[in-house]
């Protein structure tokens, strides 16, 4: 978990399962009255601007007002949902997964995508599923940031805590070789064979390199509970990520350097001296990694995606009574 302070420096949000950037060196006196913050984090697949981004990864960080912790949760990114009608891309209400928010609201005339954009819209679904309205901020990180930062922290140390076979990489770290039927065929299901990278199960935490780092966190096939598997690893890559940090705070200005073009945050209107003034006394060694859960949603048996029953807990966050659910509801939600 995170771990000592945010020594008043932290910035807008934590990263595609990562931390987010924003550095200060001096206090700053809030103008506003204390209140809960929401925000939520983003991470894409690889993707240029001619190339529509899916939401992989979508973590809200709840942080209560009277700043004792922070609460983190994942949304599935198959979760079915209503995806309202934006302007800005010229997009109509659908009903679809979750992860497509992104793709339809980066949409431009042009035919580019806007990463912030997307982002815009992914808010706006996100807050229809849970009922928050308004995020404080958001951050969106793709594969390519993704490395780069964990490079900068010169990788990461986590506990494995299941044993995890890569899907997309051979042991060195090289692409796995693709099927021949599937190497023309981009839209092939799982087109990969060959020796595969194994993450053995440790009591222990290993320091994983970028290319680990970033495949762990993808990685679904073949875990008992495949994606929310994998949401928790995520979740575990934040917390690791965030005691690199915390650390040494300095690593934070190197981590955001690294992330370059690839990291798009919205820090919505505080700014960076705003975000400090909010999180300097924030104690983050409470921090408590949460999983909801989900099951697959069918109509006329046919596999739609996937639906959570956590309508109390999403109650509990806007109500800004998080603690007080948990307590009260063992067992409602996984707590990592």
């Amino acid at each position: 978990m995170l771990v000592g302070r945010w020594w008043g420096r932290i910035g807008a949000g934590v990263g595609s399962v990562l931390l987010a950037p924003g550095l200060l060196t001096s206090p700053v006196v809030a103008a506003e009255p204390v209140r809960p913050l929401n925000m939520l984090i983003v991470g894409i697949d690889p993707r240029d601007d001619r190339t529509a981004p899916l939401a992989d990864t979508i973590i809200v960080a709840h942080v209560p007002a009277d700043r004792r912790g922070v609460y983190l949760f994942s949304l599935p990114r198959d979760l079915v949902v209503r995806v309202p009608g934006f302007v800005k891309s010229g997009t109509g209400p659908t009903r679809g997964k979750i992860n497509s928010a992104m793709a339809l609201g980066s949409r431009k005339r042009d035919g580019s995508f806007d990463v912030a954009q997307g982002l815009e819209l992914l808010e706006r679904t996100v807050g229809e599923v849970t009922g928050i309205r308004r995020f404080d901020a958001g951050a969106v990180i793709g594969f390519g940031g993704f490395k780069r930062m964990v490079g900068a922290l010169g990788g990461v140390r986590m506990r494995i805590d299941q044993d995890v076979v890569s899907e997309h990489r051979k042991p060195d770290g090289r692409p796995r070789d693709r099927l021949p039927r599937c190497r023309v065929n981009p839209d092939c299901l799982r087109p990969y064979t060959g020796p595969q990278k194994v993450y053995r199960e440790s009591s222990r935490p290993v320091r994983l390199k970028p290319w680990e780092a970033l495949d762990y966190v993808r990685q679904r096939y073949g875990l008992p509970n495949v994606d929310y598997d994998r949401q928790r690893h995520q979740r575990q890559f934040v917390r690791a990520v965030a005691k690199r940090i915390a650390a040494d705070p300095v690593r934070l200005v190197r981590v955001v350097d690294a992330a370059g073009d690839a990291l798009t945050v919205d820090s919505g209107r505080r700014g960076v001296l705003g975000w400090a003034a909010e999180l300097a006394g924030l104690e983050v060694r409470r921090m408590t990694t949460l999983g909801l859960r989900g099951e697959p949603y069918f109509e006329d048996g046919r596999y739609l995606g996937e639906r959570v029953r956590a309508g109390g807990f999403f109650r509990a966050v806007r109500q800004d009574r998080v603690a007080a659910f948990l307590r009260a509801h063992p067992g409602a939600v996984d707590v990592d």
